[in-house]
């Protein structure tokens, strides 16, 4: 008789990591190199009480630093005591090989300011979104698109530690390293910005002054539940600004007009906040669509069905996955569920690097997107990180010199599209006879 495997327990974001780090790829490290531009970087002095040391502050200047970080996400390199070993040996990035201890590299990522490395994510986005967006979108949503200045998601996600594996600290496996809030573009998947907090218990709403600042005027953010607050959707139609969201369930409100009735759905102009001494002061648009037996309610301050219609408010709130699967690649396949150093700035840091580089594999998953011919949302971004080693080893071999041909050439090897399912096929016929029947 088989024996039956016992199921996984535990978080997935912790899985074992691999001890051996990718080899360097010349095409990605070229296109770090350009968005970061390390010739602009200026070393810096080590805030240090202690008795100076001018060697580790002659060596650990920012440029090296950031070449350090961003390798131990490209490369996945294990951990500080492996990237040491490899800056020895080989250099990292555009930083020579240099001898210097793992102690000397925590101890910086610790004492590093941070604002430093947050200038260096905003420049990397900043250019990033210079490239045109609209080749990321699919047809049928660009004149969507053309009505707002920008489509963004935005959600906070738990960031866990790492298992610790040193014996003094098995009795703390697993600890909270905090939360962080993060902002990406609903189409291309472009990381826009990202906070973090060391309170791992933080309310989403934590972020909400700064997620309106950011948003441009005219822009649209969709956002979950844990947004869910009147004076900030008040605020968003008093900026010239908009929102998708879901109803919380036991929101009192009235209908004032109703737009359309059909079999399917329903589309109308409410006011929340019935029963409530503090009420939401602008009226909303409630867009309610049956889907089997169970109906589900997204909210929109854009009134006119002729901006957004009901159908689509449906399917931009369904995209709010988007960046629950930002978060999911980010933390188990790019490593940031395991933190290299127990720091607030060491944390801060290695989120930085991780969406940076989080940035340019997206960019080269577009790329592949569009030598397809597919929706970016078909390519899978895990399938395409793990054939970048084929590719570093089929440049070697002397087979391949630019990554995008040769991924697109052997697609189907690496399995860089999603396959079409049966519930996929079913989820988009039922889709289109809600819709069919309603009109």
């Amino acid at each position: 008789m088989a024996r039956k495997r016992p199921a996984r327990t535990g978080n997935p974001d912790l899985r074992q990591q691999k001890q051996v780090p990718m080899p360097p790829i010349e095409e990605i490290e070229q296109k770090i190199y350009s968005l970061l531009s390390p010739l602009n970087f200026k070393p810096l002095k080590l805030y240090e009480t202690e008795e100076k040391k001018p060697f580790r502050d002659r060596i650990l200047t920012l440029s090296v630093m950031m070449a350090l970080v961003v390798s131990l996400v490209y490369r996945q390199i294990p951990g500080l005591r492996e990237v040491q070993r490899v800056l020895c040996e080989e250099g990292l990035l555009w930083a020579g090989r240099i001898e210097v201890s793992a102690q000397a590299v925590s101890k910086r990522l610790r004492t590093l300011p941070i604002e430093l490395f947050a200038q260096i994510f905003e420049q990397v986005m900043e250019r990033m979104n210079v490239q045109p967006q609209n080749q990321a979108v699919p047809e049928n949503w660009q004149p969507v698109c053309a009505k707002f200045t920008a489509i963004w998601i935005a959600d906070g996600s738990t960031l866990e530690a790492l298992r610790r594996k040193l014996k003094v600290l098995q009795e703390q496996e697993k600890t909270l390293a905090g939360k962080i809030m993060m902002v990406v573009e609903a189409f291309s998947h472009h990381p826009v910005t990202t906070w973090y907090t060391q309170n791992s218990k933080a309310n989403d709403k934590t972020w909400c002054e700064q997620l309106l600042e950011r948003l441009p005027i005219g822009g649209l953010l969709i956002f979950d539940l844990g947004f869910f607050k009147f004076p900030w959707f008040d605020a968003f139609t008093e900026a010239d600004k908009f929102f998708l969201t879901r109803l919380r369930e036991k929101t009192s409100y009235k209908v004032i007009r109703c737009l359309t009735n059909a079999s399917f759905y329903r589309n109308e102009i409410i006011s929340m906040g019935e029963y409530r001494s503090n009420p939401c002061q602008h009226q909303v648009r409630l867009v309610s669509v049956l889907w089997g037996s169970t109906w589900y309610y997204y909210l929109t301050n854009v009134l006119d069905p002729q901006m957004l219609s009901a159908h689509l408010v449906c399917e931009l709130g369904s995209r709010r996955w988007r960046v629950e699967d930002a978060f999911l690649l980010t933390k188990r396949l790019l490593g940031l569920a395991y933190i290299w150093v127990g720091d607030n700035n060491g944390v801060q840091i290695q989120i930085f690097a991780t969406w940076i580089f989080y940035a340019v594999l997206n960019q080269l998953c577009i790329d592949i997107a569009i030598a397809l011919n597919q929706p970016l949302d078909r390519i899978s971004t895990e399938m395409v990180f793990r054939a970048l080693y084929h590719f570093s080893q089929a440049v070697l071999r002397g087979d391949a010199h630019e990554a995008v041909p040769y991924l697109v050439e052997r697609q189907k090897l690496f399995g860089l599209v999603k396959a079409r399912r049966k519930r996929h096929r079913e989820i988009d016929a039922y889709t289109q006879q809600i819709w069919a029947k309603s009109s």
